[in-house]
C-alpha cells in the first residue's frame, strides 16, 4: 500500500512539473497588403520561419494576410512585424523596409512601382440598414 501512495504521490509531482512548463502560445494575423503572389508567399514564410519563437507561418495572398502562431516568451509580435517589414513588404502599422523592398523581384513590387502586383482591394464597407 506504501508503494502505491509513493507511486501516485511521484506521479502527481511530475505531471505538475510537466504543466508548470508549458510556454504561452498566441496566433496573430498579420495584414501584408503588399504581399500578393506566391512568391511574396514563399518570401515571408522562409524568412519569419527560422526566427527564434515562431512555431508557424502561413501567409494567405489572397487576402493580403499573414496568419502566425509563436511563444510569448521568445518572440512578440512588433518583432515579427519589423521581420516582415525587413523583409521588404508592410505588416500591418510598419512600413516596409527601403532597401529590401528596392531588393525585390519587379513582379512583387506595387503596382506604382512599376511592378505587377495590383492594387490590394479595399475591405468592403459593411452595409447598413
Amino acid at each position: 500500500m506504501k508503494k502505491f501512495a509513493l507511486t501516485l504521490f511521484c506521479f502527481g509531482l511530475l505531471t505538475l512539473a510537466a504543466s508548470a512548463q508549458v510556454k504561452p502560445v498566441v496566433t496573430a494575423i498579420i495584414k501584408t497588403p503588399n504581399a500578393l503572389c506566391e512568391n511574396c508567399k514563399k518570401r515571408i514564410e522562409s524568412y519569419v520561419k527560422p526566427y527564434d519563437g515562431v512555431l508557424e507561418i502561413l501567409v494567405n495572398y489572397r487576402k493580403g494576410e499573414t496568419k502566425v502562431k509563436f511563444v510569448t516568451d521568445r518572440i512578440n509580435i512588433e518583432e515579427i512585424k519589423a521581420y516582415i517589414a525587413n523583409c521588404g513588404y508592410d505588416a500591418d502599422d510598419v512600413p516596409a523596409a527601403e532597401d529590401a523592398y528596392n531588393r525585390l523581384p519587379k513582379p512583387c513590387k506595387k503596382s506604382e512601382d512599376g511592378g505587377s502586383h495590383p492594387k490590394p482591394k479595399p475591405a468592403p464597407v459593411p452595409a447598413q440598414q
